[in-house]
């Protein structure tokens, strides 16, 4: 597998709206692979953030998720996650929607 060789450092940017995600959701890409298709981002979902209009999501990739600042609120299971969280979803598994009130960032890693 390959990918950027990059020594610590602090990410600045750019952070975008990544394709297809609803209002208030921007990235900032940190590492990717377009030959693995593995990709690390730091996801951050704007104050009053609701993907419920996307309904419950599923992908054809695994996806790890680190909460590290924030809070969200899955409207599905009834139950808000903080920083500090983790989740791991192998190809497939249904999630949210989500609602964010106060915003939060993520880590997020996908890969085949």
């Amino acid at each position: 597998m390959s990918g950027p060789e990059l020594e610590f450092h602090r990410p600045d940017g750019p952070w975008r709206a990544p394709a297809g995600a609803g209002p208030g959701v921007e990235e900032c890409v940190l590492a990717e692979d377009p030959d693995s298709g593995r990709r690390t981002a730091l996801v951050r979902w704007a104050p009053g953030t609701d993907t419920s209009a996307a309904g419950v999501a599923r992908h054809d990739v695994w996806e790890e998720v680190y909460l590290v600042e924030g809070a969200m609120y899955d409207l599905t299971l009834g139950r808000t996650f903080t920083a500090g969280m983790y989740a791991c979803r192998p190809p497939g598994m249904p999630h949210g929607p989500w609602t964010s009130p106060d915003g939060v960032t993520m880590l997020v890693i996908t890969y085949p």
